[in-house]
């Protein structure tokens, strides 16, 4: 038995929490092409009361991230700015970095933070990073991915999608879609874009930003109602690119190692091309809905939270896999359940 899900009996997730981070530091990934406009949003960020005490993780040496603005040209790993906020310019891998932050808190050589905030190469394809949290078991425990957002600019945003198999897939894996520039397009060309968007990742809000004005909530805060059928998915969704997504939904309470037997046999057979996976079960004995997540072969470790987000008590499950389609996950599911109609006793 592989137990990635190492449960077996009620009461199993420890103590519940309010938030499914519990006392982990929150990390918020910022993703979009070049040009996208992940510079103007993080400065406004940064500079808010919202943004005071995030440390910020460059993915690549000498890109302008920041800007001059914030991020001095310097020899330093690390580089003060104003809010309480500090800037890691990462030369090294994205583990190394977080690992450093952490022991110069610990030492007092950096101000203490408390929440990490990595933008990403405009190249760069979001899913190692997020596959970093689950692989290293030792980061795992100090940090979780609260929300991953996607910039895109409203004014070209469109025509690189269309070529840019980069920058569609970071619009799959997000969280949140951030429409910079809004201001200076047509009301049809902003139609005609979030229409894509919304095709290529109907789970996530498409939110505007003008000269990266957003609401700070967009970023500090996950949406754990999560994707339900009567938002979109009421289909598979096909994107280029051999990407699917949908979203599992199950009315009646589930047995936890039921659901865990059938995911583990998923992630064994087909772990490389479950791309993202995340949702919340109402697992039976447990008052509040499981938080499940899981990137590639490897799950986090499930938390209950301590009250459902809404009245809706349902499963939902949001897949994002590459050849993996909703009928065999269903199937599978089904088969396991089958067999094993004692699981969890």
């Amino acid at each position: 038995m592989l137990d990635l899900f190492p449960s077996r009996e009620a009461g199993r997730f420890g103590r519940r929490r309010k938030h499914a981070r519990g006392a982990k530091l929150p990390v918020i990934v910022v993703t979009g092409f070049l040009g996208a406009g992940k510079t103007t949003l993080l400065r406004r960020f940064l500079g808010s009361p919202a943004g005071e005490g995030t440390a910020v993780v460059i993915n690549e040496f000498g890109s302008v991230g920041i800007d001059d603005a914030l991020v001095r040209a310097s020899s330093d790993d690390v580089t003060l700015l104003g809010n309480g906020c500090l800037c890691c310019n990462m030369r090294s891998d994205l583990q190394n970095a977080l690992r450093n932050l952490l022991a110069e808190r610990a030492h007092g050589t950096v101000p203490q933070f408390k929440r990490v905030l990595i933008e990403t190469s405009g190249l760069a394809d979001p899913g190692p990073i997020l596959q970093t949290f689950a692989t290293d078991r030792a980061l795992g425990s100090e940090f979780h991915v609260e929300t991953v957002a996607a910039v895109i600019e409203a004014v070209s945003g469109l025509e690189t999608l269309g070529w840019s198999a980069e920058a569609r897939k970071q619009v799959i894996l997000a969280d949140r879609l951030v429409v910079s520039k809004t201001d200076l397009v047509e009301p049809q060309a902003l139609k005609r874009l979030k229409a894509r968007l919304t095709a290529l990742n109907p789970h996530a809000a498409v939110h505007g930003a003008v000269e990266g004005r957003l609401d700070p909530r967009y970023l500090l805060e996950s949406d754990m109602r999560l994707a339900k059928t009567a938002s979109g998915f009421v289909a598979e969704a096909e994107h280029s690119d051999g990407i699917l997504s949908f979203v599992i939904t199950e009315n009646a309470p589930l047995t936890w190692d039921t659901f865990a037997r059938g995911m583990e046999t998923l992630i064994a057979l087909r772990g490389g091309d479950l791309l993202r996976v995340k949702g919340l079960l109402n697992v039976v004995g447990c008052r509040g809905p499981v938080v499940v997540q899981v990137a590639q072969h490897l799950a986090h470790p499930p938390v209950e939270l301590a009250a459902w987000p809404d009245q809706d008590r349902a499963s939902r499950l949001v897949f994002i896999t590459r050849g993996i389609p909703e009928r065999q996950v269903r199937d599978l599911f089904a088969s396991v359940r089958a067999l094993a109609p004692d699981a969890g006793r």
